[in-house]
């Protein structure tokens, strides 16, 4: 019964979504950031807050992208969602060491796959990164690359993330910051300065596009 629920969420989300972002028009800003490493037959890693899951998994969707999911109770319906949008789900954490979820991120990364990973999930604190995304690039050699979206109009949940969903109508912006290296040798304390300057970035980004967004610790 569970696995029949699971399958039916799939397709209802994916439905709704596709229903939900054919009224939206979206604009992106420095796409050629992300346009140049495809161009080159270089795959990357995204990074992008929690809260601007929705609207990032359905403008990139059937990339052939590898995302991580957290192993909580409605990571599974997550899941399902994300397999019916063209993506490899890997189930688990970033930040627990050589677990079997980081390996498989190593695995897809070495492979050649480009990756997506939300750092300051899978419960916050909001829009604070949390090592493991670094941690990745620096083991796979992969950039990461930056990506924040707001909406001229939309619902936003009272969650630790402030999960937004688009309202119908409304106007998308996308940008995309800068490729990041990590150097395979780098120091931890270039790790560390390469962790803060994305979080900055993601930080700066979201609050251009999001100007009504009160910050994380604002209540």
């Amino acid at each position: 019964m569970s696995e029949l629920k699971f399958q039916v969420a799939g397709v209802l989300g994916t439905g709704l979504l596709g229903a939900l972002f054919a009224t939206t028009r979206v604009e992106r800003i420095h796409e050629e950031h992300v346009r140049r490493l495809k161009e080159a037959g270089e795959p990357f890693i995204f990074v992008a807050w929690h809260g601007q899951l929705l609207t990032l998994t359905h403008y990139h969707r059937h990339e052939d992208i590898v995302v991580l999911v957290s192993e909580h109770a409605d990571g599974e319906y997550i899941t399902r969602v994300l397999e019916h949008n063209g993506y490899e789900t890997v189930r688990g954490s970033s930040t627990r060491g050589a677990t079997r979820s980081l390996k498989a991120l190593l695995r897809a990364g070495r492979a050649g796959r480009t990756l997506a990973l939300t750092p300051d999930g899978p419960q916050g604190p909001a829009h604070v990164m949390k090592p493991g995304a670094v941690a990745v690039a620096q083991a796979t050699g992969l950039p990461l690359v930056p990506m924040a979206m707001g909406s001229s109009s939309g619902w936003r949940f009272r969650s630790w993330d402030r999960f937004l969903v688009p309202k119908p109508l409304s106007r998308i912006t996308i940008e995309y910051g800068e490729p990041v290296h990590v150097a395979r040798d780098a120091s931890r304390e270039r790790v560390e300065e390469v962790r803060q300057g994305v979080e900055d970035t993601l930080n700066e980004m979201t609050a251009r596009l999001n100007p009504d967004l009160p910050p994380p610790d604002a209540g």
